[in-house]
């Protein structure tokens, strides 16, 4: 899916605050020795952030050209691995590791098959992580999905996935669990689950650029995507002062193993 556009997604897409890696050390009790197994690295936003502060990391990756640009990010260094592969036909070797991390990931991964094998792949007493990004509103602030819904109807319509971003308060107040990525049955115990408000501030250009790295434009066929993402962007430019914000509520939910 991001395999074609591996600069771009390094360059837009949204990193993790300090906080929550400060947060995951201490709730999962890490220390100097703790091995790291991340679950789709990507072009490395998170494995910068474990790699710096000093965790053995091994990232698995299945894009190519994501996986070859994280090696280069991770080139400093020598604690960090990247492997191509799938979670689903990773190659562990016997390795065992103290804590599985997978940011913005986790949803592309089987879950009748990612939830035992990280069970499998953690030592006991070891603890799964699970990062992402929820994109929120503020009240009585331009969004730009209300600004462009005549857009994207006009260039793709009917399809389900446009719609308006909740509202922050929305999410805080029903997100529980391990969130919409299945049930991870009696292999985790509940997780603890800490909020994180981030924000990203673009021009029109540099918003377009951000939706061209987002999974439910790249399903578009290029005649549809580009066109509409042009659009989108004059609307920015002439509509919204060429500055249009992408709220997050980014989100951290660890959990334990369970036996």
């Amino acid at each position: 899916m991001f395999n074609a556009v591996p600069e771009l997604y390094d360059r837009v897409r949204p990193g993790y605050a300090d906080e929550l890696f400060a947060d995951l050390v201490a709730l999962a009790a890490m220390n100097e020795r703790s091995s790291v197994l991340e679950v789709g690295c990507g072009t490395g936003q998170a494995t910068r952030s474990l790699a710096a502060l000093g965790y053995s990391v091994t990232a698995i990756e299945p894009g190519a050209a994501m996986a070859a640009l994280a090696r280069q990010r991770m080139a400093s260094f020598r604690t960090v691995e990247v492997e191509t592969s799938t979670f689903e036909e990773w190659n562990d070797r016997g390795r065992r590791f103290d804590v599985l991390v997978a940011a913005s990931s986790w949803h592309w991964v089987d879950p009748s098959i990612g939830w035992q094998r990280a069970h499998d792949a953690l030592r006991p007493g070891g603890w799964m992580a699970l990062l992402g990004h929820v994109v929120v509103r503020e009240p009585g602030e331009p969004e730009v999905y209300a600004e462009t819904a005549d857009l994207h109807e006009r260039f793709c319509p009917g399809n389900p996935d446009w719609g308006h971003p909740p509202l922050e308060d929305d999410v805080r107040s029903t997100a529980e669990g391990w969130g919409l990525v299945g049930d991870c049955g009696r292999l985790f115990g509940p997780p603890i689950v800490r909020w994180y408000p981030a924000v990203q501030w673009f021009d029109g250009d540099g918003f377009a650029d951000h939706l061209r790295s987002l999974s439910m434009y790249r399903r578009l066929d290029h005649e549809v995507r580009e066109p509409l993402l042009d659009a989108i962007a004059e609307r920015i430019r002439t509509r919204m002062g060429d500055r249009a914000a992408r709220r997050y509520l980014s989100v951290l939910r660890v959990g334990q193993r369970v036996g």
